[in-house]
């Protein structure tokens, strides 16, 4: 009797396996009319998770992505628009996200640079750029060292009126109130960064972490995805009178599970589109930078992108016109695979979506 129940529960069991691998599958595959990019990167040695772009200011054609191979054994690639490794930094523990910042002051000089968060030892990295020497001393341990917040998120904002950069990071957990992490990058004395904390603000669901974090230094706010929860705004600069009060939250509705990596497609009249990685679902969902009119911190769905990335984490976007191949901007999205993939702003856009070279929006025709 008790092999007889055993044999009955096994067959019943197996078709819902059978189910749960077949639905595992259909989110796995991107969908059939997913748009493609032009470039898919080579392959990484682990697993990729976060991509920046640098624009570099002599020949935007010659423009690098700085991408991060999340392992123990980790560290960040540097590739070039047609998708191949041209360097890598390696001995860096488990780098999770990376972002790029420009002219940050180091021994008088205005100086590019990558950060990234090495998880295990709990702190930043920062490269100089283009040739990706590291210009910190090793000791920029965020959140005291608390192993329960280890840091993942990053995102970097050069403050406009003044030029003080800042590194927002986001840890693995945290309270719920105040999980992001404000600080202050400036150079020691040597030509070497220093870190101050500034501030810990943002609220925080509990439901599963916080990651993906983007600022729009231009119109002065910082986004990132309390994951399968919805996708929060406030003020980047922290003088900002009520800094920490939350100005946004969107995104609430209609992903498959997380709301991940968050990027901004600028527009020099303050427009533009705020992009969020519907991650199981392998698509992109686009709503207003600037909100509605008379509402600016009311960020409704303008439109659904399906691409070819499957599972995208981080995600990256510039208006920059770089190459024939990317005319009016670029957008890089991880994908599973160990790669990244490069997508013209202008088959992201297609017909909906409006395209502006070097984010310049061209004056309408007279009538």
């Amino acid at each position: 009797m008790k092999c007889r129940l055993l044999v009955r529960c096994a067959l019943t069991y197996i078709p819902v396996l059978v189910l749960a691998s077949l639905r595992a599958a259909q989110l796995a595959a991107p969908a059939p009319h997913a748009i493609q990019p032009r470039v898919i990167t080579q392959p990484t040695k682990h697993d990729t998770d976060d991509p920046a772009i640098w624009i570099n200011p002599a020949d935007h054609k010659k423009s690098l992505i700085v991408g991060t191979d999340k392992n123990s054994d980790g560290a960040l690639n540097v590739y070039d628009l047609d998708g191949n490794i041209v360097q890598v930094v390696s001995g860096l523990k488990r780098p999770n996200n990376v972002d790029i910042a420009y002219g940050l002051k180091l021994g008088g000089q205005p100086t590019d640079i990558a950060v990234t968060t090495e998880r295990v030892m709990q702190r930043l990295r920062i490269y100089r750029l283009p040739d990706m020497q590291c210009v910190d001393k090793g000791d920029l341990v965020v959140f005291g060292g608390d192993p329960e917040r280890a840091p993942m998120g990053l995102a970097l904002y050069r403050r406009p009126r003044d030029g003080a950069m800042f590194a927002f990071v986001g840890g693995k957990s945290g309270p719920r109130l105040g999980y992001i992490g404000q600080y202050r990058l400036e150079d020691d004395g040597t030509g070497r960064v220093k870190m101050t904390l500034v501030r810990q603000f943002g609220a925080y669901s509990g439901k599963k972490e916080i990651e993906a974090i983007a600022v729009d230094a231009e119109l002065g706010f910082v986004y990132y995805s309390d994951e399968t929860f919805g996708v929060r705004k406030y003020a980047a600069d922290p003088d900002t009178p009520d800094a920490n009060q939350e100005l946004a939250l969107f995104a609430t509705s209609g992903f498959a599970s997380d709301c991940e990596g968050i990027s901004i497609y600028k527009i020099n009249d303050g427009t533009g589109y705020i992009l969020v990685s519907d991650q199981q679902a392998n698509q992109f969902r686009i709503y207003p930078r600037e909100g509605t009119p008379g509402h600016p911190h009311d960020h409704t769905l303008i439109k659904t992108v399906p691409v070819a990335a499957i599972e995208s984490d981080g995600s990256e976007v510039t208006s920059a016109a770089l190459s024939p191949k990317f005319p009016n901007g670029l957008f890089v999205a991880m994908s599973n695979g160990r790669v990244f993939h490069l997508y013209s702003w202008d088959d992201i856009a297609g017909n909906d979506l409006a395209k502006t070279p070097n984010g310049i929006r061209s004056a309408a025709p007279k009538p």
